[in-house]
Parts: C-alpha cells; sequence; structure tokens
C-alpha cells in the first residue's frame, strides 16, 4: 500500500512510475495537491478513512515524507500494527529553504521526525539528503527543554538507505526531433522558477554572457506554484525572440523536444533533494553545468567532472560560472557528446530500476519477519 497525501510533482511521477513497473500490487491511497500544510497536519484522518475501502491484506505500508505516519498508525489501530513500514523522504522541512522572511514552523520538522521514528526503513533520495537531515537533527531536538532523546538520531541512522527515484528516461527516446547542431548554442533551464532554485543567479551570469557578446538562445521552461521571479519578465523583455521557449510544458512530446534542443542545461540551485528535470536534460544530450555541491558530486562520474577533452560540468562559484559558460560559448572547450551524457544515469531508468526497489521492498518484508 502506498500513502501519498500530496499527488503532485515528484512525488506523483514517482508512485506512477513504481504504479507502471513493479511485479508487486501496489495499492495508491492518495489525496490532491493541495494546501501542503494541511496534508501534513490532517491528511491522515482522510488516508485512513480511505484504507477502510482496502479489504486485501497488506504487507507493506510505503508512505512519502508528507505522510503524518504516527497519526495514520494511530487511527488505522491495530490494522496495520504490525506491517513493516517504508518512509520515503524526498523532501525534508528541517533542511528545506525557506523564501525571504518566512520562518521555519517546527511543526511540519517534528511531524518528519515522528514518521521517521515509525518507519522500519527510511529512504532518502540522495547521499545529500540523508547526510544534510540526520546532521540537522541534533540542533533541532537541542531547541527543546528536555527529554530530547538524541540518541534516537543514531536508530535513524542505522535505518536509513539511499534510493534515487526512478526517472522516465526510455521515453525521451521515443521523441521524433531528434537532436541537430544548433546553428547558435542553446542553453536550457528547466528547474522551478522558484526561490530555491536561484533564478537571480541564473539571469545574472546571462546577462553578463550577453554583455560579453556571447552568442546563445535560451528555453525557459519549468513548473511554478507562486508568482513567477520578477527575473523572468525581464529576461523575456530583453532576449525577445532569442527565447525558443518560454513557461510551463504539460505535454511530454513537447517538453521532450525540447530537452533534445538544447545544448547547456545549468542549474543554480542553493538546494536540491535530487534533481530529475536536470538530469532529463542530460539524458537527452544537454552539457551540464551545476554547483559542485548538493546532490551533483554524487550522480556526475568522477571522469566527467573535469574532462580533459570537454567543457567543465562543475562550478565553484558564480564567477567561476560565468566564466566555463563563456569558454563553451565562444567554443573554446566543447560540450561532452551526445553518447556520453545518456549513459550518466541510464541505470535509473524506471524499466531497469524497478528491479533494485522491488528487491529493497521485498527485503523490507523478509527483514521485518525475521526481526519479529
Amino acid at each position: 500500500m502506498f500513502l501519498e497525501p500530496f499527488l503532485g510533482g515528484s512525488h506523483k511521477s514517482f508512485l506512477e512510475g513504481v504504479l507502471q513497473h513493479s511485479s508487486h500490487t501496489i495499492l495508491p491511497v492518495t489525496m490532491r495537491e493541495k494546501y501542503w500544510k494541511w496534508r501534513m497536519n490532517g491528511g491522515a484522518v482522510t488516508l485512513a478513512q480511505k484504507t477502510k475501502d482496502i479489504s486485501q491484506e497488506i504487507d507493506l505500508i510505503f508512505a512519502s515524507s508528507m505522510t503524518n505516519f504516527p497519526a495514520f498508525i494511530a487511527l488505522t489501530n491495530p490494522r496495520f500494527a504490525t506491517t513493516p513500514k517504508i518512509l520515503y523522504m524526498q523532501e525534508n522541512q528541517l533542511t528545506m529553504p525557506l523564501p525571504d522572511g518566512e520562518e521555519r514552523d517546527d511543526t511540519y520538522c517534528y511531524i518528519n521526525y515522528l514518521s521517521a521514528l515509525v518507519a522500519d526503513q527510511l529512504w532518502f533520495s540522495s547521499e545529500f539528503h540523508k547526510n544534510e537531515f540526520l546532521q540537522a537533527l541534533p540542533a533541532f531536538l537541542q531547541k527543546y527543554q528536555d527529554y530530547k532523546h538524541k540518541e534516537l538520531i543514531d536508530e535513524l541512522a542505522s535505518k536509513s538507505i539511499v534510493v534515487y527515484p526512478g526517472l522516465n528516461l526510455r521515453e525521451h527516446d521515443k521523441t521524433t526531433i531528434f537532436r541537430k547542431n544548433n546553428e547558435v548554442p542553446v542553453v536550457l533551464w528547466n528547474q522551478r522558477w522558484e526561490y530555491d532554485r536561484n533564478p537571480e543567479m541564473f539571469f545574472r551570469v546571462m546577462n553578463r554572457l550577453d554583455d560579453a557578446e556571447c552568442s546563445f538562445n535560451l528555453i525557459l521552461a519549468g513548473d511554478h506554484f507562486h508568482e513567477k521571479p520578477m527575473e523572468f519578465s525581464q529576461i523575456r523583455k530583453r532576449y525577445g525572440n532569442r527565447i525558443l521557449h518560454y513557461g510551463y510544458v504539460s505535454d511530454f512530446n513537447h517538453y521532450s523536444a525540447l530537452l533534445h534542443t538544447g545544448d547547456i542545461v545549468i542549474s543554480t540551485s542553493r538546494y536540491e533533494f535530487f534533481c530529475t528535470a536536470l538530469m532529463e536534460a542530460v539524458y537527452c544530450g544537454c552539457h551540464p553545468m551545476v554547483p559542485n555541491a548538493l546532490t551533483y558530486p554524487e550522480l556526475i562520474p568522477p571522469p566527467l567532472r573535469e574532462p580533459l577533452l570537454h567543457g567543465a560540468v562543475f562550478y565553484h562559484s558564480e564567477d567561476d560560472l560565468f566564466k566555463k559558460m563563456q569558454k563553451l560559448l565562444n567554443g573554446k572547450t566543447k560540450p561532452l557528446p551526445a553518447g556520453t551524457l545518456k549513459s550518466i544515469n541510464k541505470s535509473l531508468d524506471w524499466r531497469v530500476y524497478i528491479y533494485h526497489l522491488d528487491s529493497l521492498m521485498e527485503k523490507a518484508v523478509e527483514n521485518y519477519r525475521v526481526k519479529y
């Protein structure tokens, strides 16, 4: 059984991938992608009510990190009290970056913490994410007056593993528009249009490159939940018809065609629990320019990080990004070959990766039975 109180974005993509490819029978219990705070606070009530319609025996409960796991277990007691439980941490509220002027609400941090304690296994979307969460817990618990139970952090660490989300990579092979050499390099932005993706830095760098008379076109695609950053409107005025696409794309084939059109994909993220959009672009042949931080070092093979015959992949500062992009756009360095880029993360394609996930779920059930 799969609990998902916030069926949208990466959560929806993950569940759909499991449902489509797993050899197991997966029973989804879901709620709409709305009001995330209310979903974490009160979603367990609705999820518990929905399970009353499930007559099948459940041998594993898989819940997303938006789930109030302790509340769900209590509300369905005793039915799932002895069922093995996995909590998939696709994000967490302890380290999620906040917009300027917004204070962190510890209520949701504690829901994550209690849910982690209840779970028999914790799956994290990256090694970076796992380390960030576990390292943030001591300071978080220190804020409370007594009974802090910091010894439980070691318990959480012992049941934590890294499980990357699967990706629909082979679907991009069906794109009817195949990669061609662009007369002018095309720079792609396909991440969310949000503060944590740092679009301000992206546009500062692009404007500097334009001022330095570098030739390029732009593709600006990505989802947004709040108002678009002001910079997107300004960039539209500045670059006009040099913007080949502007706005979110809901049609997969159109989106895939855009990824196959790009030459370079840039990330200026301040924070990243994984990087699905960027990994898709890389698979489609876009040379990545990413921070030497966050999840990226664990996802880019060491030989490609500073390739001798091609452009750099990592940058260390905004100025470093400008200099390395300038070399790429001026032809002083070359992007990595499309075949090399396609091989970087092909093992995460759902049709291959699902065998790994199915095996992990089977082992979770087996280990629970042995233990209890």
